[in-house]
Protein backbone atom coordinates (compact mmCIF):
# COMPACT_ATOMS: atom_id res chain seq x y z
CA UNK A 1 0.00 0.00 0.00
CA UNK A 2 1.49 3.81 -0.71
CA UNK A 3 1.85 5.62 2.84
CA UNK A 4 -0.09 8.29 4.22
CA UNK A 5 0.80 10.84 4.87
CA UNK A 6 -1.93 13.58 6.95
CA UNK A 7 -0.75 17.40 7.92
CA UNK A 8 -1.74 19.27 10.56
CA UNK A 9 -3.95 22.20 10.28
CA UNK A 10 -5.17 24.82 13.32
CA UNK A 11 -8.54 26.68 13.39
CA UNK A 12 -7.53 29.91 14.30
CA UNK A 13 -9.35 31.54 17.99
CA UNK A 14 -12.65 33.00 17.74
CA UNK A 15 -12.72 36.79 19.27
CA UNK A 16 -15.96 38.11 20.84
CA UNK A 17 -16.68 42.06 20.83
CA UNK A 18 -18.61 42.40 24.45
CA UNK A 19 -19.62 45.73 26.27
CA UNK A 20 -17.93 48.54 23.17
CA UNK A 21 -14.37 46.08 25.12
CA UNK A 22 -12.56 43.75 22.84
CA UNK A 23 -12.18 40.85 24.98
CA UNK A 24 -10.12 37.92 22.86
CA UNK A 25 -11.47 34.49 24.21
CA UNK A 26 -9.08 31.79 22.74
CA UNK A 27 -10.43 28.92 21.51
CA UNK A 28 -8.34 26.00 21.68
CA UNK A 29 -6.80 25.08 18.61
CA UNK A 30 -8.68 22.03 17.15
CA UNK A 31 -5.96 19.57 15.19
CA UNK A 32 -7.42 17.85 12.43
CA UNK A 33 -5.72 15.47 9.64
CA UNK A 34 -6.50 16.26 6.28
CA UNK A 35 -7.36 13.70 3.65
CA UNK A 36 -4.28 12.26 2.95
CA UNK A 37 -3.17 12.03 -0.85
CA UNK A 38 -1.23 8.89 -1.99
CA UNK A 39 2.31 8.90 -2.40
CA UNK A 40 3.64 8.25 -5.98
CA UNK A 41 6.14 5.53 -6.41
CA UNK A 42 9.34 6.11 -7.36
CA UNK A 43 10.19 5.79 -11.01
CA UNK A 44 11.92 3.41 -12.78
CA UNK A 45 15.13 4.54 -14.36
CA UNK A 46 15.26 4.00 -18.63
CA UNK A 47 17.24 1.08 -19.17
CA UNK A 48 19.64 1.30 -21.92
CA UNK A 49 19.29 -1.10 -24.42
CA UNK A 50 22.85 -0.87 -25.09
CA UNK A 51 23.51 -2.19 -22.17
CA UNK A 52 21.30 -4.89 -22.42
CA UNK A 53 22.32 -5.90 -25.94
CA UNK A 54 26.04 -5.49 -24.26
CA UNK A 55 25.13 -8.70 -22.65
CA UNK A 56 23.49 -10.22 -25.30
CA UNK A 57 27.14 -9.65 -27.22
CA UNK A 58 28.93 -11.70 -23.69
CA UNK A 59 26.20 -14.57 -24.26
CA UNK A 60 27.13 -14.71 -28.16
CA UNK A 61 31.01 -14.61 -27.12
CA UNK A 62 30.58 -17.13 -24.39
CA UNK A 63 28.74 -19.82 -27.09
CA UNK A 64 31.25 -19.66 -29.71
CA UNK A 65 34.03 -20.29 -27.02
CA UNK A 66 31.79 -23.10 -25.33
CA UNK A 67 30.83 -25.36 -28.84
CA UNK A 68 28.59 -23.05 -29.91
CA UNK A 69 25.67 -23.12 -27.03
CA UNK A 70 25.00 -22.73 -23.92
CA UNK A 71 23.30 -25.75 -23.22
CA UNK A 72 22.59 -27.09 -19.68
CA UNK A 73 25.42 -29.18 -18.83
CA UNK A 74 27.89 -27.54 -21.12
CA UNK A 75 30.43 -25.53 -20.43
CA UNK A 76 28.71 -22.72 -22.02
CA UNK A 77 26.02 -22.48 -19.31
CA UNK A 78 28.33 -22.30 -16.55
CA UNK A 79 30.65 -19.58 -18.05
CA UNK A 80 27.12 -17.66 -18.51
CA UNK A 81 25.85 -18.00 -15.02
CA UNK A 82 29.57 -16.87 -13.55
CA UNK A 83 29.36 -13.89 -16.04
CA UNK A 84 25.78 -13.04 -14.33
CA UNK A 85 27.11 -13.76 -10.99
CA UNK A 86 30.26 -11.81 -11.37
CA UNK A 87 28.14 -8.37 -12.56
CA UNK A 88 25.74 -9.04 -9.53
CA UNK A 89 27.93 -9.57 -6.78
CA UNK A 90 30.30 -6.58 -7.80
CA UNK A 91 27.10 -4.45 -7.24
CA UNK A 92 26.27 -5.60 -4.22
CA UNK A 93 23.66 -8.09 -4.33
CA UNK A 94 23.42 -11.27 -2.27
CA UNK A 95 23.72 -14.24 -4.85
CA UNK A 96 23.77 -18.04 -4.65
CA UNK A 97 24.16 -21.09 -6.56
CA UNK A 98 21.26 -23.70 -6.52
CA UNK A 99 22.42 -26.94 -8.13
CA UNK A 100 20.19 -29.95 -9.01
CA UNK A 101 20.67 -32.82 -11.36
CA UNK A 102 18.83 -32.84 -14.79
CA UNK A 103 19.41 -35.23 -17.85
CA UNK A 104 22.13 -36.87 -16.44
CA UNK A 105 24.23 -33.62 -16.24
CA UNK A 106 24.57 -31.02 -13.24
CA UNK A 107 22.30 -27.59 -13.48
CA UNK A 108 22.41 -24.34 -11.70
CA UNK A 109 20.08 -22.00 -10.70
CA UNK A 110 21.27 -18.57 -9.98
CA UNK A 111 19.80 -16.55 -7.02
CA UNK A 112 20.27 -12.98 -6.28
CA UNK A 113 18.86 -11.22 -3.56
CA UNK A 114 18.97 -7.02 -3.04
CA UNK A 115 19.56 -6.13 0.50
CA UNK A 116 16.43 -4.72 2.58
CA UNK A 117 12.45 -4.74 1.73
CA UNK A 118 10.08 -6.73 3.62
CA UNK A 119 11.59 -10.41 3.62
CA UNK A 120 7.44 -11.39 4.24
CA UNK A 121 6.67 -9.40 1.19
CA UNK A 122 9.26 -10.65 -1.93
CA UNK A 123 8.82 -9.96 -5.56
CA UNK A 124 10.56 -12.04 -7.77
CA UNK A 125 11.81 -11.37 -11.81
CA UNK A 126 13.62 -14.66 -13.92
CA UNK A 127 14.77 -15.96 -16.72
CA UNK A 128 15.58 -18.78 -18.05
CA UNK A 129 19.61 -18.35 -18.87
CA UNK A 130 20.51 -21.90 -20.70
CA UNK A 131 20.07 -22.26 -24.63
CA UNK A 132 19.08 -25.14 -26.59
CA UNK A 133 22.08 -27.38 -27.84
CA UNK A 134 21.87 -26.80 -31.67
CA UNK A 135 22.16 -22.86 -31.41
CA UNK A 136 23.44 -20.22 -28.97
CA UNK A 137 19.96 -18.80 -27.69
CA UNK A 138 20.40 -15.12 -27.75
CA UNK A 139 16.40 -14.30 -28.49
CA UNK A 140 16.29 -17.84 -26.38
CA UNK A 141 16.22 -16.66 -23.81
CA UNK A 142 19.40 -14.22 -23.81
CA UNK A 143 16.67 -11.45 -24.32
CA UNK A 144 15.06 -12.54 -20.91
CA UNK A 145 18.16 -12.99 -19.38
CA UNK A 146 19.99 -9.70 -20.24
CA UNK A 147 16.95 -7.94 -19.13
CA UNK A 148 16.70 -9.28 -16.15
CA UNK A 149 20.05 -8.81 -15.16
CA UNK A 150 20.13 -5.00 -16.32
CA UNK A 151 17.41 -4.15 -14.24
CA UNK A 152 18.57 -5.59 -11.87
CA UNK A 153 21.79 -3.82 -12.15
CA UNK A 154 19.93 -0.60 -12.20
CA UNK A 155 17.87 -1.20 -8.94
CA UNK A 156 22.35 -1.38 -7.67
CA UNK A 157 22.76 1.96 -9.75
CA UNK A 158 20.03 4.22 -8.05
CA UNK A 159 20.31 2.65 -5.13
CA UNK A 160 16.55 2.00 -4.79
CA UNK A 161 15.38 0.51 -1.88
CA UNK A 162 11.60 -0.62 -2.22
CA UNK A 163 9.05 -1.56 0.70
CA UNK A 164 9.11 -5.22 -0.58
CA UNK A 165 11.73 -7.49 -0.93
CA UNK A 166 13.36 -7.78 -4.74
CA UNK A 167 14.73 -11.04 -5.67
CA UNK A 168 15.99 -12.20 -9.04
CA UNK A 169 16.76 -15.70 -10.10
CA UNK A 170 18.09 -17.28 -13.57
CA UNK A 171 17.17 -20.76 -14.16
CA UNK A 172 18.70 -23.46 -15.57
CA UNK A 173 17.59 -26.65 -17.40
CA UNK A 174 14.21 -24.97 -18.83
CA UNK A 175 14.87 -25.99 -22.54
CA UNK A 176 14.91 -29.85 -20.42
CA UNK A 177 11.03 -28.86 -19.07
CA UNK A 178 11.44 -26.33 -16.65
CA UNK A 179 13.83 -28.28 -14.60
CA UNK A 180 15.36 -25.34 -12.68
CA UNK A 181 12.45 -23.17 -11.78
CA UNK A 182 10.55 -26.51 -10.35
CA UNK A 183 12.90 -27.32 -8.35
CA UNK A 184 13.29 -24.30 -6.94
CA UNK A 185 9.76 -23.57 -6.16
CA UNK A 186 9.58 -27.60 -4.90
CA UNK A 187 12.00 -26.67 -2.26
CA UNK A 188 11.21 -23.78 -1.14
CA UNK A 189 10.03 -24.26 2.87
CA UNK A 190 6.20 -22.69 3.21
CA UNK A 191 7.13 -19.96 4.81
CA UNK A 192 9.42 -18.00 2.28
CA UNK A 193 7.27 -19.61 -0.58
CA UNK A 194 3.95 -17.94 1.17
CA UNK A 195 6.29 -14.66 1.11
CA UNK A 196 6.35 -14.40 -2.21
CA UNK A 197 4.25 -11.50 -3.68
CA UNK A 198 4.32 -11.83 -7.38
CA UNK A 199 6.83 -13.59 -9.72
CA UNK A 200 7.83 -11.64 -12.88
CA UNK A 201 9.23 -14.09 -16.09
CA UNK A 202 10.82 -13.03 -18.85
CA UNK A 203 10.84 -15.48 -21.68
CA UNK A 204 11.91 -14.20 -25.45
CA UNK A 205 11.22 -10.25 -25.14
CA UNK A 206 13.18 -9.50 -28.21
CA UNK A 207 11.72 -11.66 -31.18
CA UNK A 208 13.12 -10.23 -34.63
CA UNK A 209 9.18 -10.14 -36.02
CA UNK A 210 7.68 -9.45 -32.75
CA UNK A 211 4.29 -9.40 -30.87
CA UNK A 212 3.80 -7.78 -28.09
CA UNK A 213 2.17 -10.45 -25.90
CA UNK A 214 1.52 -9.87 -21.82
CA UNK A 215 0.24 -12.31 -19.68
CA UNK A 216 -3.04 -12.71 -17.86
CA UNK A 217 -2.76 -15.36 -15.26
CA UNK A 218 -2.74 -12.40 -12.58
CA UNK A 219 -4.78 -9.02 -12.93
CA UNK A 220 -2.75 -6.78 -10.78
CA UNK A 221 0.65 -7.56 -13.07
CA UNK A 222 -1.28 -7.96 -15.83
CA UNK A 223 -2.59 -4.45 -15.43
CA UNK A 224 0.86 -2.68 -14.84
CA UNK A 225 2.13 -4.13 -18.23
CA UNK A 226 -0.71 -2.89 -20.42
CA UNK A 227 -0.97 0.20 -18.74
CA UNK A 228 2.83 0.57 -18.93
CA UNK A 229 2.21 0.07 -23.33
CA UNK A 230 -0.82 1.53 -23.29
CA UNK A 231 0.92 4.83 -22.30
CA UNK A 232 3.27 4.06 -25.63
CA UNK A 233 0.51 3.54 -27.37
CA UNK A 234 1.52 0.08 -28.26
CA UNK A 235 -1.61 -2.83 -27.91
CA UNK A 236 -1.16 -5.76 -26.75
CA UNK A 237 -2.35 -9.06 -26.55
CA UNK A 238 -2.44 -12.01 -24.38
CA UNK A 239 0.13 -14.24 -24.27
CA UNK A 240 -1.34 -17.97 -25.20
CA UNK A 241 1.82 -19.77 -27.34
CA UNK A 242 4.03 -20.26 -24.27
CA UNK A 243 1.18 -20.20 -21.42
CA UNK A 244 2.93 -23.09 -18.82
CA UNK A 245 5.63 -23.63 -20.96
CA UNK A 246 8.12 -21.37 -19.22
CA UNK A 247 9.31 -20.86 -15.78
CA UNK A 248 6.62 -19.35 -14.20
CA UNK A 249 4.71 -22.44 -14.59
CA UNK A 250 5.95 -23.88 -11.25
CA UNK A 251 5.01 -20.44 -9.44
CA UNK A 252 1.62 -20.66 -10.56
CA UNK A 253 0.74 -23.87 -9.64
CA UNK A 254 2.22 -23.04 -6.20
CA UNK A 255 -0.19 -20.24 -5.96
CA UNK A 256 1.99 -17.31 -6.51
CA UNK A 257 0.51 -14.69 -8.57
CA UNK A 258 2.51 -14.71 -11.88
CA UNK A 259 3.00 -12.26 -14.68
CA UNK A 260 5.20 -11.77 -17.33
CA UNK A 261 5.67 -10.68 -21.25
CA UNK A 262 6.60 -12.71 -24.79
CA UNK A 263 7.48 -11.42 -27.89
CA UNK A 264 6.32 -14.81 -29.77
CA UNK A 265 8.14 -18.02 -30.93
CA UNK A 266 7.48 -20.36 -34.08
CA UNK A 267 4.02 -19.23 -34.58
CA UNK A 268 3.16 -16.97 -37.61
CA UNK A 269 2.64 -13.67 -37.81
CA UNK A 270 -1.16 -12.43 -38.89
CA UNK A 271 -2.03 -10.02 -41.31
CA UNK A 272 -4.02 -8.34 -38.35
CA UNK A 273 -0.93 -8.08 -36.12
CA UNK A 274 1.11 -7.03 -38.52
CA UNK A 275 -1.44 -4.11 -38.90
CA UNK A 276 -0.85 -3.20 -35.53
CA UNK A 277 2.76 -3.85 -34.80
CA UNK A 278 4.58 -3.62 -38.32
CA UNK A 279 6.95 -6.66 -39.22
CA UNK A 280 6.19 -9.48 -41.71
CA UNK A 281 2.87 -11.41 -41.78
CA UNK A 282 2.82 -14.71 -42.68
CA UNK A 283 6.34 -15.15 -41.21
CA UNK A 284 7.16 -16.36 -37.61
CA UNK A 285 7.42 -13.84 -34.83
CA UNK A 286 10.87 -16.10 -34.51
CA UNK A 287 12.22 -18.22 -37.39
CA UNK A 288 15.42 -18.81 -35.83
CA UNK A 289 13.72 -20.42 -32.95
CA UNK A 290 15.76 -23.06 -31.51
CA UNK A 291 17.96 -22.36 -34.44
CA UNK A 292 21.78 -22.16 -34.96
CA UNK A 293 20.81 -18.33 -36.43
CA UNK A 294 19.42 -17.34 -33.20
CA UNK A 295 22.02 -15.10 -32.67
CA UNK A 296 22.48 -11.40 -32.08
CA UNK A 297 21.58 -10.74 -35.51
CA UNK A 298 18.22 -12.33 -34.75
CA UNK A 299 16.89 -9.43 -32.02
CA UNK A 300 14.27 -6.62 -32.60
CA UNK A 301 16.11 -3.83 -31.00
CA UNK A 302 12.68 -1.55 -30.17
CA UNK A 303 11.07 -4.54 -28.91
CA UNK A 304 13.99 -5.20 -26.67
CA UNK A 305 13.68 -1.66 -25.06
CA UNK A 306 10.37 -1.11 -24.64
CA UNK A 307 10.31 -5.02 -22.58
CA UNK A 308 13.43 -4.18 -20.80
CA UNK A 309 12.14 -0.76 -20.28
CA UNK A 310 8.05 -2.42 -19.12
CA UNK A 311 10.33 -4.85 -16.84
CA UNK A 312 12.11 -2.30 -14.94
CA UNK A 313 8.68 -0.02 -14.21
CA UNK A 314 6.74 -3.14 -12.92
CA UNK A 315 9.27 -4.47 -10.57
CA UNK A 316 9.31 -0.57 -8.87
CA UNK A 317 5.60 0.21 -9.62
CA UNK A 318 5.20 -3.43 -7.67
CA UNK A 319 7.43 -3.41 -5.04
CA UNK A 320 6.46 -0.13 -4.09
Amino acid sequence: MPLRRARLRSRPAAALLAGGLLTALLVPAAVAAEPAARVAPEQAPDIPVANVKAHLSQFQSIAAANGGNRAHGRPGYRASLDYVKGKLDAAGFTTRIQQFSAGGGTGYNLIADWPGGDANQVLMAGAHLDSVSSGPGINDNGTGSAAVLETALAVARSGFQPREHLRFAWWGAEELGLVGSRYYVGNLPAADRAALSGYLNFDMIGSPNPGYFVYDDDPQIEKVFKDYYAGLGVPTEIETEGDGRSDHAAFKSAGVPVGGLFTGASRTKSSAQAAKWGGTAGQAFDRCYHSSCDTTSNVNDTALDRNSDALAHAVWTLSG
